[in-house]
């Protein structure tokens, strides 16, 4: 792993201390995007660690996908010497994010009101379910919004409403949190002032679903779902080819269509009068569309996609999460980056989707296990070696790899 310091040195929000206090996807996101930028993030978990270290099944991947660069400090907060500590901590802090439910950051001394009192400059962000507003005391998921907001009727037939398969405001909720924090940050620069911000779920995902809005009221229809919307585009479709394998193709102007027509071989088509426009080729798409899965059906996947990429028509396979580990591009890109997890072992992650001044973003430092950086930052704070393993034996922090006064002794 590449000394974290020298690269984080170099990073835009290098300087800037973050102590998360958040679970699951959202706030993680947030706080990963940061560290990712440089900023020092430290979150705060409980002794026994952020149960989304071992949720099953779906949300399996989550701590690992949305934790990097952060360390961990473990601490009891309904502990008088743990909520202390803490206070302590985010007193060294230059923004304070949290994803709790309303009202325990207030119970523990940390809403912004409080850190606010005790530091002008604090940028205080809170992810939650729902804005100021009716809904904002409701409990919300990433499939609430989802249906709330109109994605999920958008994304399945009708009748069938169908979350999107990933976390998609939950982590786009995170970014809008950042997008905060750097703005806050900017107008710190100029006033010395921090200030309060709030990104909202259910918000995220009416963005999410404003162009559909629009398009009502550009028309005065109501949008069908996905999967039975009028097409804007003449061929913008899955095909089953050749051994009933899968690729999806385009051909959205009248330049690639012809282009289209020619790779093929497809003069007919292209010479139709049926076809001549994107209009009536997507009001033939009835007759059109069957003719040329008949004929696509004898080429296979890769001799389709050969020809598309040669002729820089847009296509691309139907690919399962778990093949993007072998994806080319990804690989020789450096879209992917090592890491190693917080019980030892190495996986790949993927990278944030962009470059700055050609370079990747990617992990300095490994994945922490519960409160790997606990005593160090303990120490940092002014606490003596005493102080610190009276409180790890006493179980208000916890750190892995400290041993206790007694255990020393003992050995």
């Amino acid at each position: 792993m590449p000394d974290a310091n020298n690269l984080a040195a170099a990073l835009p929000l290098a300087g800037i201390r973050v102590v998360e206090f958040s679970h699951m996807v959202m706030g993680p996101t947030c706080g990963m995007i940061l560290g990712d930028l440089g900023a020092d993030v430290i979150k705060v978990e409980p002794v026994t660690g952020d149960k989304t270290r071992a949720l099953p099944g779906a949300a399996a991947g989550f701590f690992r996908t949305f934790n990097r660069n952060k360390q961990s400090l473990a601490v009891d907060l309904n502990s008088p010497d743990g909520l202390a500590a803490v206070h302590r901590l985010v007193d060294t802090a230059d923004v304070v994010l949290e994803n709790f439910r309303p009202g325990l950051m207030a119970k523990y001394g940390l809403d912004y009101a409080s850190l606010k009192a005790r530091n002008p400059r604090i940028i205080n962000l809170s992810l939650k379910g729902f804005l100021p507003g009716p809904y904002e005391k409701r409990t919300a998921l990433d499939e609430v919004v989802q249906m709330m907001a109109g994605l999920a009727y958008m994304t399945g037939p009708t009748g069938r409403p169908l979350r999107a398969g990933s976390s998609v405001n939950d982590i786009m909720g995170g970014m809008f949190g950042v997008i905060g924090i750097l703005a806050a940050l900017r107008t710190r620069e100029a006033t010395g002032h921090g200030q309060d911000i709030q990104s909202g779920l259910y918000e995220t995902c009416v963005l999410l679903s404003a162009q559909h809005m629009q398009q009502f009221a550009v028309t005065g229809e109501a949008p069908p779902p996905f999967p039975e919307r009028i097409a804007a585009f003449s061929i913008y479709d899955t095909f089953e080819v050749k051994d009933g394998e899968q690729i999806f193709l385009g051909a959205v102007s009248d330049v690639q269509w012809r282009t289209f027509c020619t790779a093929f071989g497809f003069d007919d088509l292209a010479a139709d009068p049926r076809l001549d426009g994107n209009t009536k080729r997507c009001q033939a798409r009835d007759w059109m569309l069957p003719e040329i899965r008949r004929r696509l059906a004898a080429y296979s996947k890769a001799e389709i996609a050969e020809l598309f990429e040669r002729n820089g028509l847009p296509y691309a396979p139907i690919n399962r999460p778990e093949e993007l580990f072998d994806d080319p591009h990804l690989n020789q890109s450096g879209g992917l980056a090592a890491i190693t997890t917080e019980t030892g072992g190495e996986t790949r992650v993927p990278l944030l989707p962009l470059t700055l001044d050609g370079r990747r973003l990617g992990p300095r430092m490994a994945l922490p296990p519960v409160g790997a950086q606990s005593a160090a930052l303990l120490a940092e704070l002014g606490y003596g070696r005493t102080d610190i393993d009276r409180l790890l034996a006493a179980g208000v922090i916890a750190d892995p790899a400290a041993e206790t006064e007694a255990e020393r002794l003992v050995s």
